[in-house]
């Protein structure tokens, strides 16, 4: 019987335990999408007790603990930090499967040297130990990030935005990794919900005149990325409900603006054609400036509108939606390519039944110019997990260059999250290893050691241009 989480941890033959010890473990982290706050970054408060690093707003912890039924008191509710971490660590103990053990695991090893087992019984040890490391190391934002060899990290960040955190961050020093912003104009693509119109009155407060139509609305989005591109950002993010694909006349899209400015209702397909158009001229400007596009695809959510009404979103409603995308997002991306004005792409989709049409789609649009110009994002979300790893990169194996894969990213709010790379660099070593071990491929150390390098951190360094 094996050693709980030794240091040869999901690594199940030697050639794969060489690979991730020799030429993946060591090599610094590029967090190229992430959630983290620059505002809370710059301040850099001491965390007072480990409940505050552990599970806020961590919603992934929030519902394991609502499927055991621990009352949302002790979620988001009125009790104590305290009983909180006692409620999830309690619940935690039988949480056999699930990736959250593997992970709160790694977190208590990696950033507190705690290797008791969570339970119980020794939920209220753990509490004492670990607020006594937070006391001792002064824990903060900076101390978790300057522990875990991140080099850079990309933050989410509104076309609105002030970067001003930004900016402070790297005058103050403080925090070694580049924090960068990325682009992320979702506010300004959906059309169709309710925050549309006060963003377009937001925006139009940052640049300090009206936006009066949709060319007017593009010019200024041009104009914010060249800003954001002034001050480091080299990625754009989009969270897609679908793949949208639809075209219409400029006049017919500037009418559709103005109706949605008005505060009119648009129809699905108005709010397709927009969205086709706008995106469209974005990747016109992120060709231009040698960025990298995120496409995110297949989320479904705020579920539970009553949760939803008492919580806000990112609390933990949200699940895989099952759109079919191949044919939009196949117009979509050509109608970019055929104008030579595809940038640089990350496709990611929720749905693992989509693992094959991305796979496959990448091969579409590839350019020599730029080795794996279009790639096949990384498990996100709900499957940045052993099996969506897994699956992701058996897909890309099969279909594309997986040698050529820019690799993980957190996609987390937690500070605690870089272990996440470690889990993920362990799964990919012990695959690729595997099949060589297995005859599959040569056992070629030097060959491997390069492919796994190259996926922990090169291929990512070279493609963002870091």
């Amino acid at each position: 019987m094996k050693q709980f989480m030794d240091k040869d941890f999901m690594l199940h033959n030697d050639t794969a335990k060489r690979l991730y010890h020799d030429h993946s473990e060591k090599l610094p982290i590029i967090d190229y999408h992430c959630h983290l706050v620059p505002k809370q970054m710059l301040e850099d408060e001491q965390f007072k007790n480990i409940s505050q690093i552990f599970l806020g707003g961590d919603h992934y912890k929030w519902r394991y603990m609502r499927s055991c039924g621990i009352d949302e008191e002790y979620i988001t509710g009125s009790k104590s930090d305290k009983e909180k971490f006692l409620a999830f660590c309690g619940c935690l103990q039988y949480a056999v499967g699930n990736p959250l053990y593997h992970w709160t695991h790694l977190e208590l090893r990696r950033y507190f040297g705690i290797e008791d087992i969570v339970t119980s019984a020794s939920a209220e040890t753990i509490w004492e130990k670990a607020n006594r490391v937070i006391e001792d190391t002064k824990m903060s934002p900076s101390v978790l990030i300057n522990s875990s060899n991140v080099e850079t990290i990309c933050t989410t960040d509104d076309p609105a935005d002030s970067l001003e955190y930004h900016a402070a961050i790297k005058e103050k020093g403080h925090i070694k990794a580049r924090v960068l912003p990325a682009f992320r104009p979702d506010m300004a693509l959906n059309i169709d919900k309710e925050t549309f119109v006060p963003y377009i009155e937001r925006l139009e407060g940052v640049i300090g005149r009206k936006i009066t139509g949709f060319a007017e609305l593009t010019a200024v989005l041009c104009e914010r990325a060249d800003f954001f591109h002034e001050n480091g950002c080299r990625i754009s993010d989009h969270a897609l409900d679908g793949a949208p694909y639809r075209e219409m006349t400029d006049d017919e899209i500037n009418d559709i603006f103005l109706k949605a400015k008005n505060g009119g209702a648009v129809r699905a397909d108005e709010a397709e054609a927009y969205k086709t158009k706008l995106l469209q001229a974005l990747a016109r400007k992120y060709h231009e400036l040698g960025w990298a596009m995120q496409l995110h695809m297949g989320a479904l959510r705020n579920n539970n509108s009553r949760m939803y009404a008492r919580l806000g979103a990112d609390t933990g409603f949200d699940s895989i939606n099952d759109y079919s995308i191949a044919e939009g997002l196949s117009r979509l991306l050509n109608s970019m390519e055929e104008r030579d004005e595809l940038p640089k792409t990350i496709l990611y989709t929720l749905n693992p039944k989509d693992n094959y049409v991305l796979a496959t789609m990448l091969g579409n649009f590839q350019s020599s110019e730029t080795p794996g110009k279009i790639q096949f994002g990384s498990g996100w979300w709900f499957n940045d997990q052993r099996d969506g790893m897994t699956e992701q990169m058996k897909a890309l194996a099969n279909l594309g260059a997986l040698s050529k894969f820019v690799g993980m990213l957190t996609d987390s709010r937690s500070f605690l999250s870089y272990t996440r790379h470690e889990y993920f660099r362990r799964i990919m070593c012990n695959i690729i290893g595997t099949w060589a071990e297995d005859g599959e491929f040569p056992c070629d150390m030097e060959t491997l050691g390069k492919i796994v390098s190259d996926i922990s951190y090169y291929n990512a360094k070279e493609y963002f241009g870091l």
